[in-house]
């Protein structure tokens, strides 16, 4: 029987199974070598797509609305100027609007629950561009980037230096514990992510065989194959820079940290934007180990291949 996702939001890899994930970024490869052979689909032709956004964007929104125009579709961009989300209609209200206008909804905002309840009362798929709990979209890129340097990822370490607590850094322990990849966390104790995601983790990383790993000691990079990091402070946390600054200073990513992988072929990721001089120096983003720029531009594929496998009866 063929796997089949038609229908299926993403808003939160927790929701896949491995080979659903695996599948994702099959696809993503495939849609990635159209591109470069200059391929032109309209897969989805006559289909449109809400782009709502509460939070600014710059990948995201670029790789959502490329993506679905250069296929045929036609995505529609809402600001929370433009909309009255969860203001002065109801969330549930506007879901179900959307649902009779768009083919599909993508969400990028603040509450988890606010795509929730998105993709229980609009009856099309929602996709989750970033919550403040999750980043699936985000995730699949970084495997791809992943996959593309390494191949297989499975027992693969994957290290995450800096707010172990935020979105990205769940998302790619999610991911790992489920396609095998031993994860790292290099965070202060205070940073932490939260016990009841780790709870969840547990069993899906002994059921494929990776090695989850929390603590504050810089020296557990050591045998990384990728070192990853993100801003130190997330959007709605404005307040709290100069705490965080002095928090994750000892935890910068530069050529120093890069060197105490002990692997020469190490490489480093950034979800971007990055703030150079903070959580990573100019001459590591921009340098010979640095794949930022790869993740960027497979958020497109891996995007693309998500609103193709759940769109379109492929």
């Amino acid at each position: 029987m063929l796997l089949s996702l038609f229908g299926r939001s993403l808003l939160t890899l927790l929701d896949f199974s491995p080979e659903e994930i695996r599948y994702l970024l099959k696809l993503s490869n495939k849609v990635k070598a159209e591109a470069k052979k200059g391929k032109i689909f309209k897969r989805f032709s006559g289909k449109t797509l809400a782009l709502l956004f509460e939070k600014r964007s710059t990948r995201t929104r670029c790789a959502f609305e490329t993506a679905f125009g250069e296929e045929g579709g036609h995505p529609v961009f809402l600001s929370t100027a433009d909309i009255h989300l969860g203001e002065k209609e109801a969330i549930e209200d506007t879901a179900r609007v959307l649902g009779r206008m768009f083919s599909a909804i993508q969400f990028r905002g603040f509450k988890q629950e606010t795509a929730e309840t998105l993709a229980k009362h609009s009856g099309v798929p929602v996709y989750n561009g970033l919550t403040d709990l999750y980043h699936p979209t985000q995730a699949l890129a970084d495997f791809l980037t992943l996959e593309e340097a390494f191949g297989n990822v499975k027992e693969k370490t994957l290290c995450y230096v800096g707010d172990g607590r935020n979105n990205v850094a769940r998302s790619l322990m999610i991911i790992s514990a489920k396609l095998g990849t031993h994860f790292t966390v290099v965070t202060p104790p205070e940073l932490f992510p939260d016990d009841e995601l780790r709870k969840k983790i547990s069993p899906l990383a002994a059921a494929s065989g990776s090695v989850i790993t929390v603590t504050p000691d810089i020296n557990a990079i050591k045998g990384a194959d990728a070192i990853y990091t993100d801003v130190w402070i997330s959007m709605g946390e404005e307040d709290k820079r100069e705490e965080r600054l002095k928090l994750l200073s000892p935890y910068q990513v530069n050529k120093t940290m890069m060197e105490k992988t002990g692997k020469s072929g190490s490489i480093f990721l950034h979800c971007l934007p990055a703030i150079k001089g903070e959580e990573v120096t100019a001459d590591v983003i921009d340098g010979p180990q640095s794949r930022a720029w790869d993740q960027a531009e497979n958020r497109k594929h891996t995007i693309k291949a998500v609103m193709l496998a759940t769109l379109t009866k492929i």
